[in-house]
């Protein structure tokens, strides 16, 4: 009986904690507030200065991988990094709290690692 009670439970757990992955991935990222929207996209909210925001997002990016387009105006900055396409965008939202969203795709699948990896670096950049 026991064995059998085993063998639908561990399935059951595996799902449960799948399915918990945007928690565990808000919990790392504390005070930004930071979720997975998606399969490949992650955002938080911060209220951190945009033009620094978007700096350290650029350097990240840099760093990262090959820009491609980028533009100030729009909060918007296109790389591609580890064979995946990676798009940030900064929204602000107030005055003083902006928005960043960062989706990544390798091969047209989800890459949503990726997308938490290069959130927390420009995260903690902007600390």
């Amino acid at each position: 009986m026991r064995k059998i009670y085993s063998v639908f439970l561990v399935p059951f757990i595996m799902l449960q904690l799948y399915g918990c992955a945007p928690l565990i991935v808000g919990a790392a990222v504390g005070a930004a507030g930071g979720h997975a929207l998606s399969q490949d996209t992650i955002q938080g909210e911060t209220d951190k200065d945009y033009d620094r925001l978007y700096n350290d997002a650029l350097t990240v990016s840099r760093i990262r991988g090959k820009v491609v387009s980028e533009d100030r105006g729009q909060g918007v900055i296109e790389l591609e990094a580890e064979s995946s396409k990676v798009n940030i965008r900064i929204i602000r939202l107030t005055r003083s709290t902006n928005r960043l969203r960062i989706a990544a795709r390798k091969y047209h699948l989800p890459n949503l690692s990726l997308a938490q990896d290069i959130f927390l670096k420009i995260i903690e950049g902007v600390k």
